[in-house]
C-alpha cells in the first residue's frame, strides 16, 4: 500500500480518537476534522476535500437522517407512556418463574431497538429490582442480563441509530439488516444470559450497601454487602416500587377527566408501534426479492416493480414505515387527555437527542466519501488482499479498535462503515455482511470510557474489579461469540 495513503488513513482514525478523548470537541466535529486530515495527507486539493465532505454528508442524510429522527421519537413515546414497562411484565409472564434472567435479557433486547440503552436501562431497572426483592436474591444476574440484552440489539438491530447509520453509509438493505440483526441477537442472548447466571451470584457480595438496601430492604438479602456507596447512583429510595412508577407515569401523562379510567397500556398495544414498522420494512425487502425473482431480474438493472411490490415498497420504505409507527405510538399509547403541548415537548426532546446522532452519521458519510475520492479505500483493499486477511474482518476490527479507543459504539460503527464503504466491492463483501461486521465489532468490551458502563455498574452497585468482571466481562463474551456468527454469515450471504 502506498505509504502516503496508509498514513492518511492512520492519521484520520487517530484524529477521531484524540479529539474525542483529549479535547472538548465532540464526535461530529472530530469526524469532519478527520475527513480534512485524511484528504490533505492523501494529496487532495482543498476544493476537492470540501466537495467530498459536503457530497458524502448530504448523500448519507438523504437516506437515513429522517429515519433516525422518527425512530428516536417512537422510543420517547414508549418511555413516557409506560409501554416499555408493559412489555417487560409480559415477558416475565411468558418465560415463567425461574427464568427471570431470560425474561430480562429478552425485554432489554426488545426495548433497546427504539430506545437508547442508557434511558432504556433506567426505565427497566426497577423491574429487575422488584423481582430480586421478591426472591431476596439474584439482582446482579438480572441487572447484567438486562444490560447485555439492551447492548446486543443496540448494536445490531435498526432502527437503533448506529445500525441505521451503518446501513445508510454502506448502502445495505435495511430490511435485510433488521432480519440478520435479529438472528444474531437471538443467537447471542443465550451467551449473555449464561454469563450472567454464572457470574452474577459470585458478585452479589460485591454490591454496594446503598444499592443493596434499595433492592433487598434492610434485611440485606443476597449475601454480605460491602459498605461502599456510589454517589449519584441509585439507592436513594425504593426504586423497585411499581406503584410509584405508575404514579410518576400518570403525572407525566396529565390529569385525567373526572370518571376516566386509569391509563394502562397492555403488552400487545405496547408492541404495535414497534412491530408494525419493522414488519413493513421487512415485507418490502421480501416482496422486492420475490418480485425480482419472478421477473428473472435478480439485479436492479432493468427491474420494474409489479403493482403489488410497488405498493409494499412505498409503505415499507423506512421513512413511511416509521411515520406510521410514530403515529401509532402517539394515538395508541397516550391517553386522550394528554395535553397536545406535552406531546409536542416530548417529540421535541426526542428530536434534540437525535440531532447529534444524525450529525455524526452525516459526518461519517463525509469521511467515507473522502476515503473514496482520495484513493485511500482502494489502496487499503489492495493491501488487505496482499496479506490474505478475510475481508469481513476489516470492518469488524476497525469497529472494535475505535470502540476500545473512545468508548462510543455508535461512533465506532459509523467510523468502521466510513472506512469500509469504499472497500465493499474490492473485498468481495456483500453490503449486508459488511454492515453486520461494523455493528458486531462495536459489541467489544465496555469499560470506563463508555457512558453505558457507568449506567449499568452504578445501578447494579458494582465498582472496581467487580464492575470489570461483571459488565466488561459480559460484553466481551458477547463480542467473542459474534465473530463465528459473522464468519458463517459471510459464507452464507457473501
Amino acid at each position: 500500500m502506498d505509504l502516503q495513503l496508509l498514513l492518511a488513513l492512520v492519521l484520520g482514525i487517530a484524529t477521531i480518537i484524540v479529539l474525542v478523548l483529549r479535547t472538548r470537541l465532540d464526535a461530529f466535529v472530530a469526524l469532519l476534522v478527520a475527513a480534512v486530515v485524511t484528504g490533505a495527507v492523501a494529496g487532495q486539493n482543498a476544493g476537492d476535500i470540501v466537495s467530498s465532505i459536503t457530497t458524502g454528508f448530504g448523500n448519507t442524510l438523504a437516506s437515513i437522517g429522517i429515519v433516525i429522527g422518527l425512530g428516536v421519537g417512537i422510543g420517547k413515546i414508549l418511555e413516557v407512556s409506560g409501554a416499555a414497562g408493559a412489555l417487560a411484565h409480559a415477558f416475565l409472564r411468558l418465560f415463567g418463574k425461574g427464568r427471570e434472567p431470560w425474561a430480562m435479557a429478552s425485554t432489554g433486547a426488545l426495548v433497546s431497538i427504539p430506545v437508547f440503552c442508557d434511558s432504556g436501562y433506567v426505565i427497566m431497572n426497577p423491574l429487575a429490582r422488584s423481582i430480586a426483592r421478591a426472591e431476596q436474591r439474584g439482582y446482579v444476574t438480572l441487572a447484567l442480563a438486562l444490560g447485555a440484552g439492551m447492548a446486543i440489539t443496540h448494536c445490531l438491530v435498526p432502527p437503533t441509530p448506529g445500525p441505521l447509520g451503518v446501513a445508510g453509509i454502506i448502502g445495505a438493505d435495511l430490511g435485510g439488516l433488521i432480519l440478520a440483526g435479529l438472528v444474531f441477537s437471538v443467537l447471542l442472548l443465550p451467551v449473555a444470559v449464561m454469563y450472567a447466571k454464572w457470574l452474577g451470584p459470585k458478585l452479589e457480595s460485591e454490591v454496594s450497601q446503598a444499592v443493596r438496601t434499595a433492592v433487598y430492604g434492610t434485611t440485606g438479602g443476597g449475601g454480605t454487602a460491602r459498605t461502599t456507596t456510589i454517589e449519584g447512583g441509585p439507592g436513594t429510595g425504593d426504586a423497585g416500587d411499581d406503584a410509584g412508577d405508575d404514579a410518576d407515569t400518570a403525572s407525566e401523562l396529565g390529569t385525567p377527566p373526572d370518571g376516566a379510567r386509569p391509563h394502562r397500556v397492555g403488552a400487545f398495544l405496547a408492541s404495535v408501534p414497534l412491530l408494525v414498522p419493522l414488519l413493513l420494512i421487512v415485507a418490502n425487502t421480501v416482496a422486492t426479492a420475490i418480485d425480482r425473482n419472478n421477473q428473472g431480474a435478480l439485479t436492479g438493472e432493468g427491474y420494474v416493480a409489479s403493482d403489488w411490490a410497488a405498493a409494499l415498497a412505498f409503505i415499507g420504505n423506512p421513512v413511511i414505515a416509521l411515520v406510521i409507527g410514530i403515529a401509532l405510538a402517539v394515538y395508541l399509547l397516550l391517553p386522550r387527555w394528554t395535553p397536545r403541548g406535552r406531546v409536542h415537548n416530548w417529540l421535541a426532546d426526542a428530536a434534540a437527542s437525535a440531532g447529534l446522532i444524525i450529525l455524526i452519521t452525516g459526518a461519517g458519510g463525509a469521511l467515507g466519501q473522502v476515503l473514496r475520492s482520495s484513493g485511500v479505500g482502494d489502496a487499503l483493499a489492495e493491501a488487505i488482499a496482499a496479506i490474505s486477511l478475510p475481508g469481513v474482518l476489516v470492518p469488524f476490527l476497525v469497529s472494535t479498535l475505535v470502540r476500545l479507543a473512545q468508548g462510543s459504539g455508535t461512533v465506532a460503527m459509523i467510523t468502521a462503515a466510513s472506512v469500509t464503504a469504499p472497500l465493499v466491492g474490492s473485498l468481495g463483501l456483500s453490503p449486508l455482511v459488511a454492515a453486520l461486521a461494523c455493528c458486531a465489532g462495536a459489541l467489544v468490551t465496555s469499560y470506563f470510557n463508555d457512558s453505558y458502563f457507568w449506567v449499568v455498574t452504578r445501578f447494579t452497585g458494582l465498582d472496581g474489579t467487580a464492575a470489570l468482571r461483571g459488565w466488561s466481562g459480559i460484553t466481551t463474551a458477547v463480542w467473542v461469540a459474534s465473530l463465528p456468527l459473522l464468519l458463517v454469515a459471510d459464507l452464507v450471504l457473501g
